[in-house]
């Protein structure tokens, strides 16, 4: 270890890679660090694990972290990994602060094509080397002969673990290169690295549950599930498991004869697009709804939050992906915090079980106003659109006056709430038939309001066309900044297959817009937190979550609402609204 560090001290740029006992690195043990600085060779330093077979062969971790923390903490001596947040992490948690982070081999492919799903290792390899990677599975096997990794032959692991660094550093300088040649450098450098230390500080921080108040939500929700449990059977005349396709099928569509479309080789669809459709036709379907609403953010929130608490921190610690979402927006895992839905009772529920830290913080919710449709007014250039944000009005009512042709007075609120579904389904380039689901309306009528909707802002037609036009000659679609979306089926002669190309066209460059500017926030307030008590800790969609300490309260609101105000420069103003909380519900 001394001999290697001595060569490490001397070298510009090194591959970094953590072996650990876990894929949760906030939770992951350490038990080796493997480095390389050339692309044909890498070294494993194997870190003592108690109760491993090999743990006589293995260094004590204070050797290691006392060898390596100057190297590994030294800025000048540049750091490359593939995905490298979670490496960050488990240094962190190992006593070693990782600086000098220059490159992520897996957030590279991803820009380079975010519509790709092949950005692990392995893959990379394969596709960019031609090198066949020595596997997790192959090294440690499968099922129950599965062993664990610091129960494994200690040279096995050191050709595995040393083979990770030299691979990455190999992908890194054809990666390097391609990133250049695609235009994706800007994005790269300035805002997907730096959001790196953002997340990784993010996820280590962590966010408090309140266990008691979820362990009580979830007897309330069996008491509902056994109440729709009821009905639907007496709806049914009998008692059936509505949790089985097969059983379902029968009660709807043989007993119950409801429509149905053609017959496949599992029966008719009882998948919840199904259902939505059937409302109306039997009280049996608004009861189903609930019982699988219910059904699921029980199990997908209720009764897995408190299971995903850390012993240590007694906090949980969401997973934040870079490398999911095509249009660049971040995504969230176990628990995916995305999914919670918002403006539902049953949501606002599970938004009050997470708390503040202690007595000494409040949350604070900070969210962005509208901000696609500002987006949309300022790519589309549109008279109407622009002058209605610049003049504050309410852009709901203006397009509520527009497609149902009367004046601000005479808008009531069902009015106002079906301009505001055309208002968020045009930018998605929706459909007539689709708007006509989305609004419970005869397809005609959508059609309607759509024309009426582009007799008010003609400029979102017309950037409709050019939008899907650029894509049809290049290829991809770009935001503001320059990320770019490419459009596989742009040019295809199938309808549909070129109708979907078309929406994904129109949208990628708003969304994707929007996701830069909440990530160039995002760096922003990292940066000026640093000299306070308060953290980030969530992001979901358009809004940031943070945990800000009493004393700090009006600095930090001031801070955050004019770093994601002035993250990205509009032709209209960007609002960013925010409020406090003991809950996040309460800041929300």
């Amino acid at each position: 270890l001394k001999s290697l560090t001595a060569k490490l001290k001397k070298e510009k740029i090194l591959s970094v890679d953590t072996e650990t006992t876990s894929i949760y690195a906030v939770s992951a043990t350490m038990l080796g660090i493997s480095i390389s600085y050339d692309e044909n060779e890498g070294y494993y330093i194997p870190v003592k694990f108690e109760g491993s077979l090999f743990a006589h062969e293995c260094l004590k971790l204070e050797e290691v972290v006392l060898e390596l923390k100057p190297i590994l903490e030294n800025p000048k001596i540049l750091k490359i990994g593939q995905n490298i947040k979670y490496d960050i992490l488990v240094l962190k948690n190992h006593g070693i602060e990782l600086q000098g982070v220059s490159f992520d081999t897996m957030l590279a492919s991803f820009l380079i094509n975010p519509d790709s799903r092949r950005h692990g290792m392995d893959a990379m390899a394969e596709d960019l080397l031609d090198f066949k990677t020595i596997t997790y599975d192959e090294l440690t096997g499968v099922g129950k002969k599965r062993k664990a990794l610091y129960d494994v032959d200690l040279e096995k692991v050191a050709e595995y673990a040393a083979e990770d660094a030299f691979i990455t550093l190999r992908l890194y300088n054809i990666l390097k290169e391609k990133i250049k040649e695609s235009g994706s450098e800007k994005i790269f450098n300035e805002i997907e690295l730096p959001l790196i230390e953002v997340l990784a500080e993010m996820e280590n921080t962590g966010v408090k549950i309140d266990s008691d108040y979820f362990q009580i939500m979830s007897k309330d929700f069996d008491k509902n599930i056994k109440k729709l449990e009821k009905k639907i059977h007496i709806h049914a005349s009998r008692e059936f498991n509505i949790a089985s396709t097969q059983e379902l099928q029968k009660v709807l569509f043989e007993e119950l004869k409801l429509p149905h479309d053609k017959k496949t080789k599992t029966g008719y669809s009882t998948d919840h697009s199904v259902l939505e459709g059937l409302q109306g036709t039997h009280p049996i379907i608004e009861d189903l709804l609930e019982y699988r609403k219910y059904t699921k953010l029980k199990s997908t929130y209720i009764d897995a939050l408190p299971e995903l608490i850390n012993p240590k921190t007694l906090k949980i610690h969401t997973n934040y992906n870079q490398t999911i979402a095509a249009t660049g927006r971040l995504s969230s895992t176990d628990p995916n915090l995305q999914n919670i839905p918002i403006k539902e009772e049953v949501g606002k529920m599970i938004r009050r079980g997470f708390i503040a830290p202690s007595k000494d913080y409040v949350l604070l919710s900070l969210d962005y106003s509208q901000i696609e449709l500002r987006i949309m007014a300022h790519f589309s250039k549109d008279k109407n659109m622009i002058s209605a944000y610049q003049n504050n009005a309410d852009i709901h009512t203006e397009t509520a006056m527009a497609i149902f042709g009367v004046n601000a007075k005479e808008i009531n609120p069902d009015m106002r709430n079906k301009a505001k579904i055309v208002n968020f389904s045009v930018i998605y380039g929706v459909t007539a038939y689709g708007l006509s689901q989305n609004m419970k309306v005869t397809r005609s009528e959508a059609g309607l309001f759509i024309d009426k909707y582009f007799s008010q802002y003609p400029g979102v037609q017309t950037y409709m066309d050019e939008i899907c036009s650029i894509a049809e000659e290049k290829g991809y679609v770009e935001t503001l900044l320059g990320r770019k979306r490419f459009i596989s089926n742009i040019n295809s002669t199938k309808h549909m297959e070129k109708e979907a190309a078309k929406r994904i066209a129109i949208n990628s460059p708003i969304q994707g817009t929007s996701a830069d500017m909440i990530k160039v926030a995002m760096i922003q307030i990292h940066k000026q937190l640093k000299k306070t008590k308060s953290r980030m800790i969530m992001q979901v969609h358009d809004e940031l979550v943070l945990e800000v300490h009493k004393k700090e309260k009006k600095e930090v609101f001031a801070m955050a609402k004019e770093e994601m105000e002035k993250a990205l420069k509009l032709s209209v103003p960007i609002i960013a609204q925010g409020n406090f909380g003991d809950n996040w519900d309460e800041a929300h």
